[in-house]
């Protein structure tokens, strides 16, 4: 009998996971709740909220789960790697306090400012006109934004003080309860994923980040519309620096607390020349935007690499892991409004892939658009150029009204 796995989470990261082991032989049947549309094409998907872990749990027990993958922020806040490891049940993903500084801005910089790891100078505000004073004699351009990074939340990059006061209200008329605002640094953006059990961890892959919704760097600043793996501008020099200054600091400052962080942590940096790097924050987990392309780049068995963790002897089976030699591409197309009809996805060639976030079927089987972040196109090839090319080439067939994305990802 082959093992069942449950994934937490609806979006595209776990579109892409579900694809990945929906490829091994040794898994009988893939779980996922709550899903989505195109996850349910593969996958079987349970109508349960991912903050409801206690439902989740019940699941779990009933239908005899070998190993739960939680990789939604909601999920993860709610607790359930507490709820689950006190229930003696398999599960990848962190506890609530040991994800804490890759959940919040305020609490990662907390952290790091405590830690001694660089960060872009910042303050954290509860009330308005606090924050509003603060802009008088703050250096600009500002990041201003609120506490979770979300496709609902309020962040943008400011030029003035006038720019960030209006970010400021419209941060706080939506009922935000933090504001965190910090000096944007100019420079290269790479997110470097590392795996751990937390106290031994591993590189996965340094991956070029596109947050800015425009080309060349402009509009809104989001959390992620496009990526390239591997970034072959982060140096094995600066890898292992992040490896030694800011991974291995945090986890022996949580082992010290008690609270060990077991899964994947995206180490957000801003490249300032060839040899020097600032951290700029964490997130849990993989991102939506660049997910598939992350996974695509090793040549491992997921499965068997998130046991590991979980059953603790990940230090005694992992020493390094494997390079697939694949060169991945990936943007996002974003929508304007709901319920737009997507066509040419079928007419993608095999090194094409597509991870949905809340797309829907209609009751013709067609995928219509949610607003916002709708789709991740990724292309894999031998080259990174080979790669652009093919996924240009690709997208160009996907069509639905106002259609948006990058053109120059991997220029």
């Amino acid at each position: 009998m082959g093992k069942k796995i449950l994934i937490v989470g609806h979006s595209a990261k776990e579109h892409a996971i579900a694809i990945k082991l929906d490829s091994y032989e040794s898994i009988e049947k893939i779980y996922v709740a709550p899903g989505n549309s195109a996850m349910s094409e593969f996958c079987e998907c349970i109508d349960i909220r991912e903050d409801d872990v206690s439902k989740l749990l019940e699941f779990v027990l009933e239908n005899g789960i070998d190993l739960t993958i939680a990789t939604s922020k909601t999920a993860i806040k709610a607790d359930i790697a507490d709820l689950f490891q006190a229930n003696s049940q398999l599960i990848f993903a962190p506890t609530a306090v040991s994800s804490a500084f890759a959940v919040s801005r305020s609490v990662a910089k907390k952290l790091m400012y405590k830690l001694r790891i660089p960060t872009p100078r910042f303050a954290i505000f509860e009330k308005f006109q606090l924050a509003a004073d603060y802009l008088k004699n703050a250096s600009y351009p500002l990041l201003v934004g609120s506490d979770e990074f979300s496709d609902n939340s309020v962040h943008a990059v400011c030029s003035n003080i006038s720019m960030a006061k209006r970010c400021l209200e419209d941060l706080f008329l939506s009922d935000e309860k933090k504001a965190v605002l910090e000096e944007f640094v100019n420079g290269h953006s790479f997110t470097l994923y590392v795996i751990t059990d937390g106290y031994q961890a591993l590189p996965l892959c340094a991956c070029a980040d596109y947050k800015f919704l425009e080309d060349g760097d402009g509009g809104l600043f989001t959390e992620g519309v496009g990526a390239f793996v591997p970034d072959y501008k982060v140096s094995e020099n600066i890898v292992a620096s992040i490896m030694n200054d800011v991974v291995y600091n945090i986890l022996r400052a949580l082992e010290k607390r008690e609270t060990p962080y077991l899964g994947i942590i995206g180490v957000e940096c801003v490249l300032t020349s060839d040899d020097n790097y600032i951290t700029t924050g964490f997130t849990p987990f993989l991102k939506d935007h660049d997910a598939f392309a992350v996974l695509n780049s090793l040549d491992e068995n997921f499965l068997d690499l998130f046991e590991a963790c979980a059953v603790g002897s990940f230090a005694d089976d992992y020493f390094y892991l494997k390079s697939s030699d694949l060169s991945s591409v990936s943007l996002v197309f974003t929508a304007r409004q709901d319920g737009l009809i997507i066509e040419g996805l079928n007419s993608l060639d095999e090194n094409t892939f597509v991870t949905h976030f809340s797309t829907r079927k209609n009751q013709y089987m067609e995928y219509e658009t949610n607003k916002g972040r709708t789709l991740v196109v990724t292309h894999c090839a031998a080259t990174l150029n080979g790669a652009k090319r093919r996924l240009y080439e690709n997208v160009a067939d996907i069509n639905f009204k106002n259609k948006k994305y990058r053109t120059d990802i991997c220029n």
